[in-house]
């Protein structure tokens, strides 16, 4: 059975796809601590509210899209996810894909993010 803790921790990561999806970049930051590292394939690491305003501001390629959750694990202060993007790029190009997200808590704030996404590199 969850704790109240990570229950708390799973409706913060629901929150977080719901405000990524409605370009609610300020909303979002208010999950995260201010010192938060989120390590994302094909960007470096970024540190602090800073540098992940910059990125969902304006860096980030997708231009709109929503993203679809299959499984949402809890433990401890981890959150695992899995799930589905579906949008458009900034050059117009429509994208589909599946990814995988780790999520740390340091009590009600995330710490750290981490993306995979499922894609044939290797």
């Amino acid at each position: 059975m969850p704790s109240q803790l990570q229950e708390s921790e799973e409706t913060a990561v629901r929150e977080y796809y719901r405000l990524v999806d409605a370009d609610d970049v300020d909303g979002l930051l208010s999950l995260f601590a201010e010192d938060a590292v989120y390590d994302r394939p094909g960007y470096p690491a970024m540190q602090g509210h800073e540098e992940l305003a910059r990125f969902y501001g304006g860096e980030r390629v997708i231009a709109s899209g929503r993203h679809t959750l299959d499984q949402v694990v809890a433990q401890t202060s981890r959150i695992a996810v899995t799930g589905s993007f579906n949008g458009v790029l900034k050059d117009g190009t429509e994208v589909g894909l599946r990814f995988a997200d780790f999520f740390v808590f340091d009590g009600p704030r995330i710490v750290r993010r981490e993306t995979f996404f499922h894609a044939p590199l290797v």
